[in-house]
């Protein structure tokens, strides 16, 4: 739903930014015009990362088709908006030695008016989620956006964010031209608004890559999952513990632990599995898979998260 509403609202922003760029012929409208457009089309993205991440684990994919997320995800920062970036860097640049004045500048105005009310409102969506997932983890919400699995919310997060820095930029660059009577600071507006989309892009591309490439957990969360096996009655100590994302809030855990008491070999192996079968019912575990410990290996030890 938040991608929806996101989508829809873009293209309506667009489509106005596109009129009023036009009818004012100002670089900087054209600047967040095609910051819009860009992030419509990234929402498309989004809506089929979120539709080809959600299909379940099968033979050929035990691991599931969470990763297909961080993938599309991938693609819609390094194309959409890095194509709005260079887009709107190149037409400030040669906008810089126009010397016209500002027509129509009420219609911009009125159209970057609309436009905050429409981004505010789905920005404040993606905010109030954030900050209520921020705080169940014991979080920062700017912490909790960088980190996340959820590569969707990251990414409205950023667009929205950014789509309103835009919009302060590009009526702050009219206002400039408008007063001054400069045409230099329409075009600068143009091209800030495509260094924040290159920006936005570039955090949007890195995080996307450390997730594919296996991101280690962070600390909280490996302190999460351990302390929750040790909480199970039939595990006494865990020596290893790897976690790893292999979709939007889907975990791949692999451990070494102690079974409680000292069962028959045929009697650990249907625990072993049972207790496998067990954690896989939690929502966000794709798949576990659980060895036993060597005596003399450490235990490990986890920080209350």
């Amino acid at each position: 739903m938040t991608v929806i509403l996101a989508f829809l609202a873009n293209i309506l922003v667009a489509v106005a930014k596109t009129i009023a760029a036009i009818i004012t012929s100002s670089a900087s409208m054209v600047a967040e015009a095609a910051h819009s457009w860009a992030d419509a089309g990234n929402e498309v993205f989004l809506l089929i990362a979120d539709r080809r991440g959600a299909k379940t684990k099968d033979a050929r994919h035990p691991l599931g088709y969470g990763r297909n997320a961080f993938v599309w995800s991938l693609i819609a920062a390094f194309g959409i908006f890095t194509a709005g970036s260079i887009v709107s860097i190149m037409h400030g640049i040669q906008e810089l030695s126009d010397t016209g004045p500002v027509e129509s500048p009420m219609v911009a105005y009125i159209v970057l008016g609309v436009s905050f009310v429409l981004e505010g409102a789905s920005f404040t969506q993606a905010m109030v989620r954030s900050r209520r997932l921020a705080k169940e983890r014991g979080s920062s919400t700017w912490d909790f956006v960088l980190e996340t699995s959820d590569t969707t919310l990251r990414a409205v997060f950023f667009e929205d964010s950014a789509a309103l820095i835009g919009l302060a930029i590009a009526a702050g660059a009219i206002a400039m031209h408008q007063i001054t009577g400069v045409a230099a600071w329409d075009a600068i507006g143009s091209i800030l608004v495509g260094v924040l989309l290159g920006v936005v892009a570039i955090i949007l591309i890195r995080r996307n890559i450390a997730f594919l490439v296996g991101a280690t957990a962070a600390p909280k969360l490996r302190a999460r999952v351990g302390t929750a096996l040790l909480g199970l009655d039939d595990i006494e100590r865990v020596t290893y513990l790897h976690i790893e994302y292999v979709g939007p809030n889907r975990l791949f855990i692999v451990a070494e632990i102690d079974l409680a008491g000292d069962a028959r070999e045929h009697d650990v192996a249907r625990r072993l599995r049972d207790v496998e079968r067990r954690i896989e019912a939690h929502e966000a575990v794709e798949t576990v898979v659980l060895s036993l410990s060597v005596d003399d290996e450490p235990s490990l030890e986890f920080a209350r998260a």
